[in-house]
């Protein structure tokens, strides 16, 4: 079985999700934030400050080459890693890409009181959201060869899921 990888914005449930098919599939999870965050022993938020956007977004490419070269894996993509073809490339070539996608609203609600995204950490959040929500939802819909609805609990997606993918 080749890779699946969740995509998808910030706060759609991608590693919630991820843990449940992982369970169920008896899979290994991986979580490309925390991934990166290992490797580099600091936080997303960190690196931002530290080394700026553009380093963080190289270390997810390197990630991404890494996590391709395993097989079976359950992979939560970081919620602007496939925004770069580079990394669509990379990750579609030994796995499947699934898109969930959400609402604007329950993200503006599921994100309302998120401390460890750097590019939320600003006074027009919701703004934020919807400006680069609509930046990546196409990339994302390109990116993908499954398309999900998250509007749900994570547990009914993860059913959708699995039916689609056996």
């Amino acid at each position: 079985m080749k890779n699946i990888i969740l995509c998808g914005f910030m706060g759609c449930g991608k590693s919630t999700i991820g843990r449940k098919l992982s369970q169920r599939l008896e899979k290994e999870f991986v979580d490309m934030d925390r991934y990166i965050e290992a490797k580099e022993g600091l936080t997303v938020k960190e690196i931002f400050e530290k080394y700026g956007e553009k380093k963080f977004r190289e270390l997810e490419t390197q990630a991404c080459r890494e996590l391709s070269e395993k097989s079976d894996l359950i992979i939560a993509a970081g919620g602007g890693t496939l925004t770069f073809q580079r990394n669509i490339d990379i990750l579609s070539s030994t796995g499947r890409i699934v898109y969930v996608d959400v609402k604007y609203e329950m993200l503006c609600e599921r994100l309302k009181r998120d401390t460890r995204r750097p590019l939320l950490q600003v006074e027009n959040r919701n703004e934020v959201i919807k400006e680069l929500l609509e930046k990546r939802r196409p990339i994302y819909e390109r990116a993908a060869s499954i398309y999900i609805d998250g509007n749900f609990t994570s547990g009914k997606v993860a059913n959708i899921i699995l039916g689609i993918l056996q």
